[in-house]
Parts: structure tokens; sequence; C-alpha cells
């Protein structure tokens, strides 16, 4: 009898920098391949049909999200890159660029999504 060996599956949502994130130290560590990723367009049927799998396994979906083992899932940005990072024995203080990024303009993009939530909220006020 043959068996697959599991291969983890993220789910992207495109022009999230957060999945960004993971996808920049998949690629820097070397193991983009060695997973399966599902990226797709905010909005979409195959949005609703991810959100449904994966409201299974949490109270609020947010992206990006993976099947780290069968029937295991695990979201946020940081902790997947650690459970990647851990389980290729992979040093997170040599990642220049994924440093680069997270110091930058992920941190920037950040600010700015804080900024733009407190005037809409001041605004409805």
């Amino acid at each position: 009898m043959m068996t697959t060996e599991f291969q983890p599956t993220l789910y992207f949502k495109k022009n999230c920098p957060y999945c960004f994130k993971v996808r920049l130290f998949l690629l820097e560590a070397g193991i983009l391949g060695k997973v399966s990723i599902v990226e797709f367009e905010p909005g979409t049927e195959q949005e609703q049909a991810i959100r449904a799998t994966l409201a299974t396994a949490f109270d609020k979906v947010t992206f990006p999200a993976a099947e780290t083992a069968l029937g295991v899932f695990q979201k946020d940005s940081d902790g997947l890159i650690d459970h990647f990072a851990q389980l290729h024995d992979v040093a997170l203080e040599n990642f220049s660029v994924l440093k680069a990024y997270v110091e930058g303009p992920l941190t920037s993009l950040g600010n700015l999504f804080r900024e733009n939530r407190d005037l809409k909220a001041a605004a409805q006020s």
C-alpha cells in the first residue's frame, strides 16, 4: 500500500501584508516548495469556501491560516513562522529580508491601518 506524505496547506488572501510576510519567510528559508499555497481574491466564492472550512477550527477566521498537520489548523503570521522555523530547524535571526520587511513596510502599513481606523471612528462620533 502506498502512502503519501502530508504537505501543509497555507491559505493566503491576495495582497495581505501578513500573508506576504509568511511567504517571504518560506522563500528566504528555502522551504517554499515544501508547502502548498492556496491564494484567493477577497470577496470571492473561493474565499467563502475557505472560510467555511477554517470556521470549524477557529472562532474567528483570519489570514494567513494553515493546515499544518492533518486536521490541525493554525493562524497568525508569527505563529506560522515559528512553527515552520522549528519544523525545519531554521534560525530566524539569519533572515535579513524578512527583518527588513517587518521593520519597514509592514510596520508602516500597520500604522496607516490604525490611523485610518481611528479617523473613521472619529468621523462617526
